[in-house]
């Protein structure tokens, strides 16, 4: 049975070790395969999300099956009086827990938080090569607005993006 919880501090290395496995489970993830331990630590991750998530600024949700964190979506807020009604989506699911609609729960979830925060415009990206998200996202409201050309770096390519972007 997957729960969907706030991460709690005390679980900030379990969460360290889902970002650095789906680096390496996917082509679709920010950071190449150890890059993530090559720039940042677990410490520098322990205090955004203590300053950012513990403190209510940003959403941070993780799906867990039998205490395994399989999962996680992060809304991270505008920083600004002038953007901070949109926040910036970043999901992320084991490969072995896809389709199962972790994904749209996310999202339902995300669309709470945002309501009841006054958040008015969720946005990401997403590789344009990427259906699989691409579809998630579509079926969870979020439109194409435009094309990121080459924005991207991959296996030796550079690869477009899609921006999406949801008006609550």
């Amino acid at each position: 049975m997957i729960i969907y919880s706030k991460l709690e501090i005390n679980r900030i290395k379990d969460f360290w070790e889902l970002l650095n496995r789906l680096d390496t489970e996917t082509d679709y993830m920010m950071y190449e395969p150890n890059e993530r331990k090559a720039k940042t630590t677990l410490q520098e991750l322990k205090l955004d999300i203590q300053d950012n998530v513990i403190q209510g600024f940003d959403f941070l949700q993780v799906a867990t099956e039998n205490d395994k964190i399989v999962g996680y979506i992060r809304a991270e807020r505008g920083k600004f009086e002038r953007n901070f009604h949109t926040a910036y989506i970043v999901i992320g699911i084991l490969k072995k827990y896809r389709g199962k609609g972790i994904g749209t729960t996310f999202f339902n979830n995300l669309d709470l938080w945002a309501k009841t925060n006054n958040i008015i415009r969720l946005e990401l990206t997403v590789e344009c090569c990427n259906n699989t998200a691409k579809n998630l996202y579509e079926k969870n409201g979020f439109k194409i607005e435009g094309i990121r050309k080459k924005s991207m770096f991959v296996a030796g390519s550079f690869v477009d993006e899609f921006y999406m972007a949801k008006i609550l």
